[in-house]
């Protein structure tokens, strides 16, 4: 028996350009959610392997004594922006503290477009390779579209108006500038030490080999970190290819899967929008 989603048949009758929103949020919250958690995970390393990036978030110091906030922050300023929309009182809130933390950097306007293609992409590529079925155009042109609009209200410029041109952008980017620095390594072992802390009966050593097996060559040289197996690869992504496939025995999500409820554990007591970030 194979799944079939209500949430697929509404998102086919809408429109990728005008329902954008709409799309994103039944894609995250509803159809991928674990699928885009994951990959945007991942896509945190990537950033690192960026020189300029990895170099000036390893000089905060922030990622070195508070990895777990930094990543609690960001997920939950994303999460907002998608689940209450860019454009609801709680996502402009969103929109200026993401805007605030930013803005005490230099940041060039390629490299904010590096890390918005990742939101693109990433869970894209992901969902394809380990989902329970691979997305449709408009799942594809709904989250681009969405993730367009949220970095024009970053006042991120040169954002490329189709598809195909972004994504080539997000690869020639990274095969021109992908290459190891101390301080984007220094990062990515804080955020990868942050995720096997999640896991505390897993021994270290297979945590590791684990995350490395989902992330490619390329990534791993520029992180300074060691290439896995061949056996070691296909054993994770078997892994996650059968999670994939078990899902479609599954009815549909019936409830959204929300990130910004339930407690964080940087935050047990609740959080606040203009709180998160450094202070």
């Amino acid at each position: 028996m194979t799944r079939r989603s209500p949430y697929l048949e509404e998102i086919l009758r809408l429109d990728p350009v005008d329902d954008h929103t709409r799309i994103t949020q039944l894609v995250v919250c509803y159809e991928f959610p674990f699928d885009t958690t994951r990959s945007l995970e991942m896509a945190f390393f990537r950033t690192y392997a960026i020189p300029e990036i990895g170099e000036r978030l390893d000089s905060t110091q922030e990622f070195a004594r508070r990895a777990q906030r930094r990543y609690d922050d960001t997920d939950l300023i994303v999460s907002t922006l998608v689940e209450d929309g860019y454009d609801s009182e709680t996502g402009r809130r969103a929109l200026r503290r993401m805007n605030q933390i930013h803005g005490r950097f230099p940041i060039a306007n390629d490299d904010f477009l590096y890390v918005l293609s990742n939101f693109v992409f990433e869970p894209v590529r992901w969902t394809d390779r380990f989902g329970w079925r691979r997305m449709v155009e408009n799942e594809r042109l709904g989250i681009f579209h969405c993730w367009r609009e949220i970095g024009r209200r970053m006042g991120i410029t040169d954002i490329p108006e189709r598809y195909e041109d972004f994504e080539r952008f997000n690869v020639e980017y990274e095969r021109e500038r992908f290459r190891y620095s101390d301080g984007g390594h220094r990062v990515a072992v804080a955020t990868r030490d942050m995720f096997l802390r999640w896991f505390p009966g897993l021994p270290r050593a297979l945590g590791e080999r684990a995350i490395y097996a989902v992330l490619d060559d390329a990534l791993l040289d520029a992180l300074g970190f060691p290439r896995p197996t061949a056996l070691e690869r296909r054993a994770v992504e078997a892994a996650l290819r059968l999670r994939g496939r078990a899902l479609r025995l599954f009815p549909p999500r019936r409830s959204p899967r929300l990130r910004t409820a339930g407690r964080r554990r940087s935050y047990p007591r609740g959080w606040r929008i203009d709180e998160l970030g450094p202070a």
